[in-house]
């Protein structure tokens, strides 16, 4: 039994009761793309002034979790703002990832599909100041990703909205680097609950009039875009979004509030998924699009019931803290044996967060091992001054 925090200053006891699921690969092919959006395990031996300098990795524990991933079935989004991208982890690191999975990858026997974030974070502000300093700085990732065998997931550009740029300034960049990819590309929307420097993305505030520029430059080059993530928490508007979209062009969830609705679908149009909560939740996400591609979705919303609390309660406000609970979680499933991030970032949620993904997670069979998950939420009690 555990003394766990509540949300209103109490502790309170609590046994866990939970049955995990255990880890597997598919027995059928899946009927939806799924990327997970992975986080990066630090290195605490190796960490050296963590807020100023490259963070460093323990690259055997990082792709060891990748790998996991794939042994299951999903597909991996890589480098991406789950993986703490301008948020600890910068460009030289990203590539270094992004080149060790693409070769882990093209190992694996699932031949599992592998996305990666192109930004523009390796440059300047200097070098950002205009549209065709930031296609070049887009150009840079996007030449490295495609040496690697990687897809291009055209990451939202903190760029754009530091020099107010217009729609007429999207339109320019995004047309030169969906036109100029070597193989259809995915855009990505997200939303300034999970980065405030976005606010104004694609040139308005206007999320209707956003959507209509989105799918005007979609349209106006369908070959060349494999799919667009969209990331705003909006189950309406990602159902109305995706009507609209040209034939073959998929839509690839980002809400981490509404995914299993959105994926499921209304019998006339679905969503694919490139989370990061499905990192945090593979076992149950994975098994869950498998019932999905047999028919049994009695199975697909049981299995996926659970979780969306655990996912509300990771992505809850301020939702840019999310990556804090994915590590969360991986440490106590035992895929890193310390609860350290880049930067630090463990400290941007608090005990009380942590004690109630415990609960979620343990109600979700998301506890592979109950008894190291409790050895370890144990000691970050103590830290806490809680025993």
């Amino acid at each position: 039994m555990l003394i766990l925090p509540t949300s209103d200053a109490r502790l309170e006891a609590y046994t866990l009761t939970g049955t995990p699921l255990v880890p597997r690969a598919p027995r059928v092919p899946l009927t939806r793309t799924a990327f997970a959006a992975a986080h990066v395990v630090s290195d605490p031996l190796r960490e050296r002034n963590p807020w100023d300098t490259r963070p460093a990795v323990d690259w055997e524990a990082t792709l060891a979790f990748r790998q996991s991933l794939w042994d299951q079935g999903l597909g991996l989004a890589e480098a991406m703002d789950t993986a703490q991208r301008g948020m600890g982890v910068d460009w030289p690191t990203a590539r270094e990832l992004i080149e060790r999975t693409m070769k882990a990858a093209k190992a694996h026997p699932l031949k599992p599909r592998v996305a990666c974030g192109a930004g523009t974070d390796h440059a300047s502000a200097s070098d950002l100041g205009t549209p065709d300093g930031i296609a070049r700085a887009y150009e840079v990732q996007m030449e490295a990703i495609e040496d690697a065998g990687g897809k291009i997931i055209l990451m939202a550009s903190r760029a754009f909205t530091a020099i107010g740029a217009g729609t007429e300034n999207y339109h320019k960049v995004y047309r030169r680097l969906i036109d100029n990819a070597k193989d259809p590309v995915v855009l990505h929307w997200l939303g300034d609950m999970f980065d405030p420097a976005l606010k104004g993305y694609w040139g308005t505030t206007d999320v209707d009039a956003a959507s209509d520029f989105v799918l005007n430059l979609i349209a106006e080059n369908p070959a060349k875009v494999d799919g667009i993530k969209i990331s705003l928490l909006d189950q309406a508007h990602e159902e109305a979004f995706r009507k609209r979209l040209p034939a073959g062009v998929r839509l690839y969830t980002g809400d981490d509030f509404n995914y299993a609705d959105l994926i499921a679908g209304d019998g006339a149009h679905y969503s694919h998924a490139l989370l990061g909560i499905f990192a945090a939740i593979a076992p149950a996400a994975a098994q869950a699009l498998e019932a999905l591609a047999e028919g049994d979705m009695q199975t697909y919303h049981r299995l996926f019931a659970p979780t969306v609390p655990l996912s509300r309660e990771i992505f809850r406000a301020p939702t840019r803290f999310y990556k804090a609970g994915i590590a969360f979680l991986a440490w106590l499933n035992g895929y890193q044996t310390h609860f350290i991030m880049p930067a630090g970032f463990q400290s941007s949620r608090d005990i009380t967060h942590y004690a109630e993904v415990f609960r979620l997670a343990d109600n979700a069979g998301l506890l592979r091992d109950p008894d190291l998950a409790e050895i370890r939420m144990r000691q970050l009690l103590a830290i806490h001054g809680i025993g």
